[in-house]
């Protein structure tokens, strides 16, 4: 299951549009309970003592079954994911990350074998400083947000190749984008500076590209201002300029209501083209200053079970009536799909999900997690659910995904209706 830079083929939306739904976990998680589901945003951290290297061998087999009279298709793909961070001198160190796909089938424009260089920079921090100053290809990723994420402002063109739903894996598999970033650390709070320079100005259809069309087609920079306000409240503060456009704005906040129970709140405002207009070149260029916002409430009980609830807005997506109108246009609606994948954006207005997740199911090493997406806009819906179990060195996974809604529906247009999967991770 492949997804890159507007392919041909229609089957590629139907990884893409759960995974544009779903990029991250809950940040700044204040106890254990709640650290069962939660993944921190991009924050700042000292300097390491150790080494770390971490490298997975995975292998995948499934089935998908079709729309429109295609019948179904056989899945198939294998990986290799390698992570190093190591100290290479005195407050010195490097970050490498890389992974290589084998797929099967190819889409249009894709390569079989995809090599996708997530991030190679390196990072000082001088010896008793408080400032961290890093260099390269960096995935630089914010919001507390669980499926959709306004503040993470460099995640569009991201998406080299798409192996998973997982919302946790989406965020750490995407390529991130070449930068300098330097941060300053206090206690209970951070500032950081980051600028993306313009490198290229196409994406890298190569399978073995570096994709610097993709992530650094123009110069982007970021100040991001964190603040731990006290023990059970953090904060973020953005301002985000982007070539072209108008500065934007933005703000995310976590908060622990009690032991089991935390909020997540994002809000972004800028001026720029709306998504109908990213996608079609030819219409005039739709601009207007609006919001985007995610709220959610997450509840984790004592016997590992997490519940999240989530609300999504995208101003700049579209209203029912407008993708109504797509419709007359045939294979306008998908190429809208597509160009929401690019960008990592909510297609519509206005989204819900529901995520829940269960650790030991029955089993110790049994987890469970699923999750259903809502469009409010049409209500169509994606179910998704996999189970994973988990030995010393290799886990067993069975994935699950079910769109469903009516013929012109965001998922009921959707090639594939059903997809299972099979798949064995080995942890070296």
């Amino acid at each position: 299951m492949t997804v890159k830079r507007f392919p041909a083929c229609a089957r590629s939306i139907l990884v893409a549009c759960p995974i544009v739904a779903l990029c991250a976990f809950n940040a700044y998680a204040q106890t254990d309970a709640l650290n069962l589901e939660s993944a921190p945003v991009e924050t700042v951290e000292k300097v390491e003592a150790s080494n770390s290297t971490k490298i997975f061998l995975e292998g995948a087999f499934g089935n998908a079954t079709r729309r429109f009279g295609l019948g179904s298709q056989d899945l198939k793909r294998a990986s290799l994911d390698l992570t190093f961070s190591g100290r290479i001198g005195p407050g010195l160190r490097i970050v490498l990350s890389d992974r290589v796909d084998v797929i099967h089938p190819i889409g249009f424009n894709i390569d079989s074998t995809v090599n996708s260089l997530r991030e190679a920079y390196l990072s000082w921090q001088p010896v008793g400083s408080d400032t961290v100053l890093d260099f390269g290809r960096i995935n630089m990723r914010n919001g507390p947000g669980y499926g959709y994420n306004p503040t993470d402002f460099f995640r569009d063109g991201s998406l080299r190749v798409l192996t998973s739903a997982d919302p946790l894996a989406l965020r750490q598999n995407r390529i991130g984008s070449v930068m300098f970033r330097g941060q300053r650390l206090w206690d209970g709070g951070s500032l950081s500076l980051a600028y993306s320079p313009k490198l290229a100005s196409s994406p890298g259809l190569d399978g073995w590209s570096l994709d610097l069309g993709s992530t650094n087609n123009r110069d982007r920079g970021l100040i991001t201002l964190g603040t731990r306000l006290s023990q059970n409240l953090n904060t973020q503060l953005f301002l985000y300029k982007d070539s072209g456009l108008s500065p934007s704005i933005g703000a995310n906040l976590t908060a622990l209501l009690s032991d089991a129970a935390t909020i997540q709140l994002e809000l972004t405002r800028g001026r720029e083209p709306d998504l109908l207009s990213r996608t079609f070149a030819t219409l005039p260029a739709n601009e207007a200053t609006r919001n985007r916002f995610v709220g959610g409430l997450t509840y984790t009980t004592t016997s590992k079970t997490s519940v999240t609830a989530e609300y999504q807005y995208n101003g700049f997506g579209l209203r029912q009536s407008a993708w109504n109108d797509l419709g007359t246009v045939a294979g306008a609606q998908l190429r809208v799909l597509q160009s929401a994948l690019r960008l990592q954006e909510l297609a519509p207005r206005q989204a819900l999900l529901i995520y829940v997740t269960q650790r030991s199911l029955w089993l110790k090493e049994l987890d469970l997690s699923g999750y259903v997406r809502f469009n409010l806009e049409d209500q169509s819906k994606l179910v998704w659910f996999e189970l994973r179990h988990h030995w010393t060195n290799f886990d067993l996974t069975f994935q699950l995904q079910q769109n469903s809604g009516r013929s012109n529906s965001e998922f009921g247009i959707l090639p594939d209706r059903r997809t299972l999967q099979v798949l064995g991770t080995y942890y070296f």
